[in-house]
């Protein structure tokens, strides 16, 4: 039942109507994204840091935060750049991070108001640095797309696991998946 990356990449890019314009926004303003990066790093990892359960997360291991924040660079910068023109590598590489947040317990709980953090962040320093509204559009879009495939990651692991314990089918576990939701 796992997703292909590259199709849900597509999807996405269709739903969030993540136009040419879009991208050539974000590559023109590449650099000053990764001006910014690191920044927007420390408002991240602050935000989950004052988390006593994040907070014990991001220091289980000597230097994991140092790490995770040159991580975020990375993406951060990615986003701005597409890597491939938000292509097949660029959907490849997001679902490993999703991945990797499901394998480190760093759950959508966390997430998605760390990233409602960053967006936040963002918005003043592009108000501030007199930046255009569609390079804020642009860049909630695809802040918007990565999420998505963090959160999507979360419930293909999830469900993949139920159904190899199980040996239940996909259809099944949708349906009592359905039902269990009409019943809350």
């Amino acid at each position: 039942m796992s997703i292909d990356p590259v199709v849900f990449m597509t999807t996405l890019v269709r739903r969030f109507d993540f136009t040419e314009k879009d991208k050539e926004i974000l590559k023109a303003n590449a650099d000053w994204g990764l001006e910014i990066a690191a920044e927007m790093a420390d408002h991240f990892y602050g935000y989950l840091g004052r988390d006593e359960e994040m907070n014990a997360v991001l220091n289980e291991t000597e230097g994991r935060v140092h790490r995770l924040k040159q991580t975020f660079v990375t993406w951060f910068h990615e986003m701005f750049t597409g890597i491939d023109n938000w292509g097949d590598n660029y959907a490849q590489r997001r679902w490993k991070i999703g991945l990797v947040h499901v394998k480190v317990g760093i759950q959508p709980q966390h997430i998605v108001p760390g990233m409602a953090t960053v967006v936040n962040e963002v918005g003043k320093k592009l108000k501030t640095e007199g930046k255009s509204e569609e390079l804020q559009a642009a860049l909630g879009k695809i802040c918007m797309i990565d999420l998505a495939f963090i959160e999507q990651s979360y419930i293909d692991v999830a469900t993949n696991a139920v159904l190899k314990e199980t040996g239940w089918s996909a259809a099944l576990f949708k349906r009592l998946v359905s039902n269990g939701a009409a019943s809350m």
